[in-house]
């Protein structure tokens, strides 16, 4: 007798949903209105004092360092060897945050695993 597979109730399909449209919201946010919109770019990097240039900050150092797609890589992964919805669900937001923001290449590799990680048996229950 084969386990079930990984696959989450329609009302934690909802909340993954809201999770995803939140994070892919938030990110195209900081992409076209902070980083990629002149005038509130430069007034960020000339010192303005705002939560949105905070957010900007934190944003390009997170960037930079290519956070968006390790961590979305980190979750998807161990996703894919105990699947569990809290990573997922750190995963996809992890992911949408890497893909709108130019961590493509490693939250491409989240997105593949986190598909894969629907195949996957389920926990047993303990």
């Amino acid at each position: 007798m084969t386990s079930p597979l990984f696959l989450p109730t329609a009302r934690q399909i909802n909340w993954l949903l809201i999770v995803a449209f939140v994070a892919l919201g938030e990110a195209l946010y900081l992409r076209y209105l902070a980083i990629e919109n002149g005038q509130t770019s430069l007034a960020c990097q000339a010192g303005l004092e705002t939560w949105l240039c905070s957010a900007f900050r934190l944003t390009t150092v997170l960037f930079n360092h290519s956070v968006f797609g390790w961590v979305a890589l980190a979750a998807a992964l161990l996703n894919l060897l105990r699947p569990s919805l809290l990573l997922f669900a750190v995963a996809l937001a992890a992911t949408a945050f890497g893909l709108v923001l130019h961590n493509a290449a490693l939250a491409g590799l989240a997105a593949a695993l986190l598909i894969l990680s629907l195949a996957r048996p389920a926990p047993a229950a303990e």
